[in-house]
């Protein structure tokens, strides 16, 4: 049975208000005034709101957000070590339900627009496999609203808690789409062996490599580099996200544009979401005009880390704007870029778009100008995934 779905009277970016008609999951035609196939086609007023696709959340934490939870007052230490320390036993303290916390971080997730995520979940000789199984799990019990791609993530190093690469390893046999890295050369201390393993876990899975890097200045510029020629050796271009690569934000223009070559060669992808903190971080705009792929996401949503980010693209669009200092209507529209298409092409989804053929993916919100929406951030009057509604004025109905 054939299953049509005509929302009428929307307005997507750049453009005079249009039709859209779904068939099947699929947009079938985009147009002025057009009609239904079928009498048994479910109708829409759009009422002459804003037209969106899907937005992509590239990066972010699902197993341990403490939504929901008691407010948990945080004073962890400063560092990237104390965090993670603090953040593994609080796990344990908490007895931390990663399914559940997952479905209430997805519902959150869908009603305010998102249709696809990438999560890193924690992989470690504590955690054993409990995040990865309970995100695995709620993957399959959204599979019809939100699009879930697993990172295996060594989050508390991998090289010095032995044990680890086999749990990622067993992680990526049993349905992870994705090899994580960590700070190849501050945490792990031996970049070459670090590498080594993540990308001969890829190799052995065919599967993509997003490595976080906080690292500043020169030492993450080397990292960089060494991950540059790792990808370029092994014919991984175009497979490599880089996520934070804080150090594009601490090096001289000569270096950065050294840089910024390497990672057009060897089409590695950058993600920043625009971090809190006193360190540089990457010029967004910079990246994006040599042609850099970006991409973006909320990173820990409420958890152990810190209370401020919470699973909605918009509001990312505004801090990643905020803290690029972008201004401009052509400024703001780049940032949305990064959160919609960016995404989508880190995620792999060839199908992403509000083109006919495209999968029916889209969010329509109330607002003058798609820009105004980041600002005004109103809730997502409706939310389509492959031609079904599943959130309604701001609320998940899946």
């Amino acid at each position: 049975m054939t299953h049509e779905l005509l929302v009428t009277n929307v307005r997507p970016p750049h453009g005079e208000a249009i039709d859209l008609r779904v068939v099947d999951g699929v947009i079938a035609e985009v147009g002025p005034a057009l009609e239904a196939s079928s009498p048994d086609a479910r109708a829409m007023d759009g009422g002459g709101r804003l037209l969106f696709p899907g937005f992509v959340d590239a990066h972010t934490h699902m197993d341990k957000t403490l939504l929901g939870l008691p407010w948990y007052r945080n004073e962890v230490g400063p560092s990237l070590l104390d965090k993670i320390e603090n953040e593994r036993a609080l796990r344990r303290e908490l007895q931390l339900d990663p399914h559940a916390q997952s479905m209430k971080h997805a519902r959150l997730a869908i009603a305010t627009g998102t249709t696809h995520i990438r999560t890193h979940v924690d992989i470690d000789t504590d955690w054993g496999l409990q995040g990865f199984e309970g995100v695995a799990q709620t993957r399959e019990d959204v599979k019809d609203a939100l699009d879930i791609q697993i990172v295996a993530f060594p989050q508390s190093g991998m090289l010095i808690r032995p044990g680890t690469v086999d749990l990622m390893d067993e992680a990526l046999r049993n349905g992870a789409d994705v090899v994580g890295g960590l700070d190849p050369s501050a945490i792990d201390r031996d970049p070459a062996k670090h590498l080594d393993v993540i990308f001969d876990l890829a190799g052995k899975h065919d599967a993509d490599i997003d490595i976080h890097l906080h690292e500043p200045g020169e030492l993450g510029a080397f990292s960089l580099e060494l991950i540059a020629e790792r990808t370029r050796a092994l014919g991984y271009q175009g497979r490599v996200v880089v996520s934070h690569a804080l150090c594009l934000g601490g090096v001289d223009e000569a270096y950065l544009s050294r840089l910024i070559e390497l990672l057009l060669e060897n089409e590695i992808t950058i993600m920043s979401h625009g971090p809190s903190g006193l360190r540089p971080v990457p010029s967004v705009k910079r990246l994006y005009e040599a042609g850099v792929r970006l991409c973006t996401g909320n990173d820990g949503v409420r958890d152990a880390w810190g209370p401020l980010n919470m699973p909605d693209m918009l509001l990312r669009a505004f801090i990643v704007a905020y803290r690029n200092n972008l201004r401009r209507d052509d400024e703001l529209e780049m940032v949305l870029d990064i959160a919609t298409n960016g995404g989508a092409r880190v995620l792999g989804d060839a199908n992403y778009g509000l083109q006919p053929g495209c999968a029916a993916d889209f969010v329509l919100v109330e607002g003058e100008t798609h820009v105004q929406a980041i600002i005004d951030r109103p809730p997502r009057s409706l939310v389509v995934k492959r031609g079904r509604i599943v959130a309604r004025d701001g609320e998940c109905v899946e």
